[in-house]
């Protein structure tokens, strides 16, 4: 099949997901199809949904069942081939995401990566599209949200800085109203009452420009060192947020969050320091 071939077959599998709703073939991805769309054999379906973009391939995967089947496969060369056209070259072949498995999570991840437009000037969003590099301005905080913020659900991410702390350096959630940048060097993420952040430098916890005590709650707690992953969840649903160390669970930091659309986000003070974020989903229990 010729490259033109099967770049007219995916406009035709494009409109194909949006006309079969009106000609009643679309079953919820519980029944079946009619017509030549239940009849494509999978390697065909999957090579032609290969060239799509994500929001065709997401209105296909609603046509049938067949067709939901064959994009239920997150490893599969349909997600291989959109993986290698929308992250960069070094996000695929570095450890940034080395502890997602799959390539549809590998996207998700870019979709919840921290945003190059909702942060400080003093800032910007690397190439890979994951980490955050803070320029060397003095007597500046300066802070990223998350692209998504979550109103429900249990959701899981990973932080970790890749040059100098400084004197702050906080990883934590923020509303949508909670500033990003700030005069001087201070634990912007616990300002005020519009985010919560662990200080990774004093290992203590800020909400409403206070401390709310050590943390994690133990004598001699470890500090931070540059490199090392620290993972973040999030429960909206029990509304608190807790933090762990490598296979070590450290606790539950916050309790009681407000019903709210809640975002992650860090703060940094070191001039060219970077700090990478990496959405890795619902957090697995145990």
């Amino acid at each position: 099949m010729s490259v033109a071939a099967v770049g007219g077959a995916s406009s035709c599998i494009g409109a194909a997901a949006a006309s079969c709703s009106s000609a009643g073939f679309i079953s919820g991805a519980v029944g079946g199809c009619v017509g030549i769309a239940g009849r494509l054999p999978s390697r065909v379906l999957e090579h032609v949904l290969s060239y799509l973009d994500l929001p065709d391939m997401m209105r296909c995967s609603l046509v049938c069942w067949h067709w939901n089947h064959v994009l239920a496969d997150e490893k599969s060369e349909v997600w291989r081939s959109l993986c290698a056209r929308s992250l960069s070259e070094e996000a695929l072949r570095s450890d940034i995401l080395c502890n997602i498995p799959t390539y549809k999570g590998k996207l998700k991840s870019l979709q919840h990566a921290l945003s190059s437009h909702d942060c400080s000037r003093n800032v910007y969003v690397k190439k890979n599209g994951f980490t955050l590099h803070r320029n060397p301005i003095a007597q500046s905080t300066d802070g990223a949200r998350g692209k998504i913020g979550f109103t429900e659900g249990r959701h899981a991410w990973e932080v970790w800085w890749e040059g100098p702390l400084g004197t702050v350096a906080v990883i934590g959630i923020a509303t949508k109203r909670a500033p990003m940048q700030c005069q001087g060097y201070v634990a912007l993420l616990g300002s005020d009452d519009q985010s919560w952040g662990w200080n990774l430098v004093d290992n203590n916890l800020l909400h409403n420009g206070e401390v709310n005590g050590n943390f994690p709650q133990c004598n001699n707690a470890p500090k931070y060192q540059i490199g090392e992953r620290i993972r973040v969840i999030l429960d909206m649903d029990d509304k608190t947020l807790s933090f762990e160390r490598g296979f070590e669970f450290l606790g539950v930091a916050f309790r009681g969050l407000p019903k709210t659309c809640l975002f992650p986000a860090v703060s940094a003070v070191y001039g060219n320091t970077e700090v990478t974020m990496v959405y890795l989903g619902k957090p697995l229990d145990g």
